[in-house]
């Protein structure tokens, strides 16, 4: 059964196109409901059989997962890579029909996602304020994050080519490989625009750097630097800023401008969302712009609206201030 995952795995990568953060994780869960399965029955996994991955072992898989206290949703995600796993061996002759199809996912519980207010996005944009190149990067990246609700690994794989600051559009590579053209307002594009020029800074000093040690090593820096893709965001060292470090800073400025915890880059897409939804936007029209492939998971978005609506209800009308009925 290994030998079948390792195929799958490369199935995955060259005919999905998927990244290597998705097959990863379908490793790391099959790999799991593998060694479950050859423990149920009672032998390796290098001999465990197709025909052994049956509805009743992905029943007791799901089973031993809320057993353990996996969430709904972690159940949810892990019966979906077994579903897909078995589609595969169906289509490769290697089973006979196919029995995730008949077990139930999960049902997941609402969960209301984490969101900052209007006014604590500005509190926190306007964290940002120090007038020195890093500072005017950092001001760009959270002006970017509210602006666009790009996804943390989409802000940081973003390369100069890619923003048009004149349309005020950026070209961003979304999950599975998938482009998508998403507009950006005036103050983003001015932030960017003021970064800009303190990159080249950045950039000049690092080429300065290079260029003190001997020539020859310095023109095959140099050289092998303009065959690179040439990203936005730069660290002080003039190369691309990773996505562990646009986490810790745009931590850093939440926690400096707001007294709530628990808020990360993703939150501020979730914000981004719902401040679009609260001021009548069209949820279909919100999908396009988050790159979500199914508007399920953009209606979560209504869950929060309808929360608040109901907050509002409760504060406002006198009969409900009166009565908690």
């Amino acid at each position: 059964m290994s030998a079948h995952l390792t195929a799958f795995l490369r199935f995955l990568r060259l005919n999905r196109n998927a990244s290597a953060h998705t097959v990863r994780a379908y490793q790391s869960d099959l790999s799991q409901f593998l060694a479950h399965a050859a423990a149920g029955a009672a032998v390796p996994v290098s001999e465990l059989g197709p025909g052994a991955l049956d509805r009743y072992a992905i029943r007791r898989f799901v089973g031993a997962l809320h057993q353990s206290g996996q969430s709904r949703a972690t159940a949810a995600r892990k019966l979906a890579a077994v579903r897909t796993f078995l589609r595969y061996l169906r289509r490769e002759s290697l089973i006979d029909d196919d029995p995730g199809s008949l077990v139930a996912t999960p049902k997941r519980e609402v969960r209301m996602p984490p969101h900052l207010s209007e006014e604590e996005m500005t509190a926190l944009i306007g964290a940002a304020a120090e007038e020195t190149p890093l500072g005017r990067r950092d001001r760009a990246i959270l002006e970017l994050f509210y602006a666009s609700g790009l996804r943390l690994s989409e802000v940081a794989g973003l390369d100069l080519e890619d923003v048009n600051l004149g349309a005020r559009m950026a070209r961003v590579l979304g999950k599975g490989g998938k482009q998508r053209l998403v507009p950006f307002n005036t103050s983003t594009a001015n932030a960017i625009r003021a970064y800009l020029k303190g990159r080249e800074t950045i950039i000049r000093e690092q080429e300065g750097r290079a260029a003190g040690q001997e020539r020859q090593e310095g023109r095959s820096r140099l050289s092998s630097r303009s065959r690179r893709r040439d990203p936005l965001f730069v660290n002080y060292r003039g190369g691309r800023l990773t996505v562990r470090s646009i986490d810790r800073l745009v931590r850093r400025y939440v926690a400096a401008s707001s007294a709530r915890s628990g808020i990360s880059p993703h939150a501020l897409r979730h914000s981004f969302a719902t401040h679009l939804l609260q001021r009548g936007a069209d949820l279909r029209a919100i999908q396009e712009l988050l790159g979500h492939a199914r508007l399920s998971t953009t209606e979560r978005y209504t869950h929060v609206n309808a929360a608040q609506l109901l907050d509002v209800y409760r504060k406002s009308h006198p009969r409900a201030r009166s009565s908690r009925g």
